[in-house]
């Protein structure tokens, strides 16, 4: 007998292992999954590898430039062949056993064949049957993302239509931040299940409460936001005195390429785990990996003006001196250890994991119950629940 219904969905598809492998096989290898930015693999060899539910996929550019998709295991037993990412590969060689692929996935070597192989020595062994099997990729706004069927949909059937609710930004023309190089801006496992930190995400109801001295720089109350087929699509402007001083108070140099009048938060979420936040100095990738029930990876990707370290520095000057940050932003909910609260952090950021982690916890108490869902803005949130819900129903074993 299921527990209290959590709107739409049961308390134990935030619990469940079965549930959770469900999703595993029935959402996450059935749909397409952000694996990097175009610049990931930008020579020859260059190659990236991503879990997608049950498939972990591998992308590599090949010799002709082209990038193609694989599912990152050996066709001899089943090995793991490339690790999470690599630059300059000039063929793809097997740790077990050195069974070797070029970067088109055709097998191309195999050692002492001529005794161990007998049955392969008549045949060329790109021709064996043996070549890697292919996945799919394509690339959405300056994004890498994989399919792990080899005729996947058109990527522009999935993503297409919520486009034109994203934000006039162009990542391609941005450069990637990040305070250590070769690693992204933000990584950290949370002690929640994956649709609960979509549901924060989502959920327009707490920015101006969880967030009112973080996130206060955005009006709020003129929000708009709804739904492009399983997409979520997010905009809010900026407040109007952090507007009136956008030139000195934005914390990075502008993006030059978006419309001033088009500024503002851009946070649309694409199903069923990368959101996007897209604002008037930064462009976010916020990519959710499910790692079990009650445990998510969330990574951060950033990327800012392509401009040099000065104009860095002299912006960062005129946001310290800007009266808009005596007013807005950076305070944190309570008074206390920032180091210790993560609620009086003054970190957006800890405050949300801080609530999805407290959410988790609740879950499992007899107690526990949603006593009344916000009209409007929560809204995403059961249409959320609905989506996950009717995608398994359609995609089920």
């Amino acid at each position: 007998m299921s527990k209290k219904m959590m709107h739409a969905l049961p308390v134990e598809a935030y619990t469940s292992q079965e549930w959770f492998d469900r999703e595993m096989r029935s959402i996450f290898s059935t749909t397409w999954q952000f694996a990097g930015l175009v610049e990931d693999v930008a020579n020859p060899g260059d190659f990236i590898s991503v879990q997608a539910g049950l498939n972990n996929i591998f992308i590599v550019k090949g010799r002709d430039h082209r990038i193609r998709a694989f599912h990152n295991m050996c066709r001899h037993r089943g090995t793991q062949l490339l690790r999470k990412v690599g630059k300059g590969q000039a063929v793809i060689t097997c740790p077990y056993h050195d069974w070797t692929y070029d970067l088109e996935g055709q097998l191309v070597s195999i050692p002492k064949k001529e005794s161990e192989f007998p049955d392969l020595c008549d045949k060329e062994l790109s021709e064996c049957g043996l070549n890697l099997h292919k996945a799919s990729v394509d690339i959405f706004k300056g994004m890498l993302f994989v399919h792990p069927d080899e005729n996947a949909p058109n990527i522009r059937s999935f993503f297409g239509e919520v486009e034109a609710q994203l934000g006039p930004h162009k990542p391609e023309q941005l450069v990637e931040y990040s305070e250590k190089e070769g690693e992204p801006f933000y990584a950290k496992e949370i002690k929640a299940n994956w649709k609960i930190i979509v549901e924060n995400y989502i959920d327009h109801y707490h920015l101006a409460h969880l967030h009112a001295g973080t996130l206060n720089m955005y009006d709020h109350s003129k929000a708009e936001f709804g739904w492009v087929g399983p997409h979520y699509w997010f905009y809010e402007p900026l407040v109007e005195a952090y507007e009136k001083d956008l030139e000195n108070a934005a914390p990075y140099p502008l993006i030059d390429h978006v419309p001033r009048e088009k500024v503002g938060a851009y946070v649309p979420w694409l199903f069923p785990n990368i959101g996007l936040t897209e604002g008037e100095s930064v462009w976010n990738t916020f990519h959710l990996t499910p790692l079990a029930p009650d445990r998510s990876l969330v990574v951060i990707r950033s990327k800012l003006m392509n401009v040099g370290e000065w104009q860095f520095t002299k912006q960062a000057a005129k946001a310290y001196m800007s009266s808009v940050w005596s007013h807005y932003g950076n305070k944190g909910k309570f008074d206390g250890d920032p180091s210790a609260d993560p609620m009086s952090s003054g970190d957006f950021m800890e405050e949300d994991v801080y609530a999805c982690e407290q959410q988790q916890k609740s879950l499992t108490s007899p107690y526990f119950s949603v006593g009344a869902q916000a009209q409007k803005g929560e809204y995403a949130v059961r249409r959320f629940q609905e989506e996950v819900k009717q995608w398994m129903e359609k995609h089920s074993d």
